[in-house]
């Protein structure tokens, strides 16, 4: 009988291990999608969030810039996160204080970069990559949110007929290969081509594929597309991605972030406003066509573009919707209802420069790590009136929150007020407060002024400090004593 008992509890322990070996391993973003909450809200556990992994695409010159942030629960003790390259050995920055910052400018030539945090600072720990160039062919200012890597992601961007060069950059930091399929949406229809399937990522390396050229592209056909839903998709293994767009000599360089996966209930926050073309992109993957009801969410108030209230898409393609003179000149966001799962994001034209944004999850908290450049908040609450509190963090630590009231449907601007020691640059905590109503946000960066303006706009994501875990089963008490397990 104790024989039994013992390798009872022994398989059970096990299956434990092997679970916590999981959370190590994929971190919040692999056991907390969207998509998968609610049924792990019936089958697993809340457990805080003990290992942290992102990848900032480097290959450029720019500043890299970590920010953790100062409020955590006080029982999560212990730990620190570190840069370091992608198939290098020594960290070149780490923060080991929660509420800390690092930021240091790096050349061109160094590659990707990798940031693994364990302990308190796996939660609610953010990076970025952001490149000021004020002259030159690539004049522009872009900033990318590192992220973590992942087995199927979304873009939603210009296509080869909007945007000069379009490089997609595949980073592994695995020590396994992964393979990659590489496929996307346009207005004419699905770009399935063989040169995107089966790309291989070797261990720690980095692939860039060049989208709308071969060879190491999606192909020719792929150059007939203005604007694409493009999809990353892996067979094998698990990948980070990039997408950096260089729209034309001078006309401006960014990054399209991440999407979402597709989903029924969108709302694409930080719609710059100003003058300049504004345009709405809706993919619709599967067979089926989408019904789309569009709302912007404005400073003055939520209403449907004139003659846009409902788009009928395709199923396959991309649809678009000129938003510039619906929105004249005003900041918004916009909210998506749909019959069928469907991605959505902006493109946005100001100045020398061009900015992209993708559809995001309600805030609870968000970190921003590098806020030089004249930063602003744009915060829209689509349901219920929010309350939100933007803190500003400099070397000293953080400053006074800014308590912002955001109306039921409104869209609401806050310039982000730096601390006395960031002149330099500064992190910021944005917080929702509790009983409020769900918020979307964007971060904006601007340099300059009128026709030689650079911007850059960074949606604001939820730092997951808690992921689900699956619970395990409950040992049975029937067992048959000539049964040795």
């Amino acid at each position: 009988m104790d024989k039994v008992l013992r390798l009872f509890g022994l398989r059970y322990a096990s299956a434990a291990l092997v679970l916590v070996a999981l959370a190590a391993l994929y971190g919040a973003a692999s056991l907390s999608r969207p998509g998968d909450r609610a049924g792990a809200a019936a089958e697993g556990v809340r457990a805080p969030v003990r290992s942290a992994l992102s990848v900032c695409p480097g290959h450029e010159d720019g500043r890299l810039s970590v920010q953790s942030s100062p409020i955590r629960d006080a029982r999560e003790k212990g730990g620190r996160a570190d840069v370091t390259p992608v198939g290098g050995a020594s960290p070149v920055g780490s923060v080991t204080a929660l509420g800390q910052g690092w930021s240091e400018d790096r050349p061109a030539a160094d590659g990707a970069y990798a940031l693994r945090a364990d302990g308190a600072f796996a939660a609610g720990l953010a990076a970025e990559q952001t490149t000021h160039r004020p002259t030159g062919g690539d004049r522009g200012l872009a900033a990318i949110r590192c992220s973590a890597p992942g087995t199927d992601l979304w873009f939603v961007g210009p296509g080869p007929v909007a945007a000069e060069n379009l490089d997609l950059y595949l980073t592994n930091v695995d020590s396994q290969p992964a393979s990659v399929d590489v496929t996307a949406l346009s207005g004419e229809g699905p770009l399935d081509t063989p040169d995107g399937r089966g790309t291989p990522v070797e261990p720690r390396t980095t692939k860039v594929v060049h989208i709308g050229a071969s060879p190491e592209g999606l192909g020719d056909i792929v150059k007939t597309a203005r604007d694409l839903a493009l999809r990353v998709h892996t067979t094998s293994g698990r990948v980070a991605a990039s997408l950096r767009v260089r729209t034309g000599e001078k006309k401006g360089i960014d990054w399209v972030p991440v999407s979402p996966v597709p989903a029924t209930s969108l709302v694409v926050p930080g719609v710059p406003g100003g003058s300049g073309p504004r345009r709405l992109m809706v993919g619709v993957p599967g067979q089926d066509d989408a019904r789309v009801r569009v709302r912007v969410v404005t400073p003055s108030g939520s209403f449907a573009p004139h003659g846009q209230d409902v788009l009928d898409a395709p199923a396959g393609t991309v649809s678009t919707i000129d938003l510039e003179s619906a929105l004249a000149g005003k900041s918004a966001a916009v909210r998506l209802t749909s019959d069928r799962p469907v991605v959505a994001g902006f493109a946005a034209e100001r100045g020398a420069d061009v900015a992209y944004g993708t559809a995001t999850a309600p805030l609870g908290e968000a970190v921003l790590a590098d806020d030089r450049f004249d930063p602003w908040i744009s915060l829209t609450a689509p349901a219920g009136a929010a309350d939100v509190a933007v803190t500003a963090i400099g070397g000293q630590g953080p400053g006074t929150p800014q308590r912002i009231r955001v109306p039921a449907g409104r869209t609401v601007e806050t310039r982000v007020l730096a601390p006395r020691d960031g002149e330099k640059g500064f992190g910021a905590v944005v917080r929702t407060a509790p009983g409020s109503g769900p918020v979307y946000g964007a971060r904006t960066l601007t340099k300059g002024k009128g026709d030689e303006l650079l911007i850059t706009v960074l949606p604001l994501v939820p730092a997951e400090s808690t992921a689900w875990l699956p619970r395990l089963p409950t040992p049975r008490a029937s067992w048959s004593p000539d049964h040795v397990p």
